[in-house]
């Protein structure tokens, strides 16, 4: 998927989805603090001694006072790129029970902060369990410049697609 493609994708349902009775409020929480997991995946084929897929966990807080909302991450990827990563992000939310979002973040690799941020687009589905408890189910595509790797000939230039869920208690 390219990013161009991606990138009318993004906007198309920025434009067309606040028409939808989707993007209504699904409880009366305005903050909630989330638990969760995503598969992830390179784009790009890397060099077979670099694993290009794994799983990562994440804590979020989010603060949703109406259609327009703001997300923080601070997600743990155990194993990306042979390696241990962190990697904390910040998200602007439009939606309720359908929504997108446009973020930014920075990864530390193997102990060291990346020199540029990544980008992200996020696109999910908070399916209500209860008044204060959602099953938010994502996909996330980030794109960012390169990521030093000891033992890759290049650094790493690579987008990655992320697909998870969380589980979060409103407040």
């Amino acid at each position: 998927m390219s990013k161009r493609f991606t990138l009318a994708l993004f906007s198309a349902l920025m434009v067309i989805a606040p028409a939808t009775s989707l993007w209504a409020q699904n409880s009366d929480t305005i903050s909630s603090i989330g638990f969760g997991a995503s598969y992830y995946t390179a784009i790009d084929d890397l060099s077979s001694d670099i694993d290009d897929n794994g799983f990562s966990y994440m804590i979020s807080y989010q603060y949703r006072p109406g259609i327009l909302g703001l997300e923080l991450n601070a997600e743990l990827l155990p194993e990306i790129f042979n390696e241990r990563g962190f990697a904390p992000s910040a998200y602007v939310i439009l939606g309720k029970t359908l929504y997108v979002a446009a973020g930014i973040g920075i990864l530390s690799y193997d102990g060291n902060w990346a020199n540029d941020p990544y980008y992200a687009f996020k696109a999910g589905l908070n399916l209500p369990l209860s008044k204060t408890i959602t099953l938010d189910i994502f996909g996330n595509y980030q794109f960012s410049s390169k990521i030093p790797v000891d033992d890759a000939v290049d650094d790493i230039d690579t987008d990655t697609i992320f697909l998870g869920a969380a589980l979060r208690f409103g407040f």
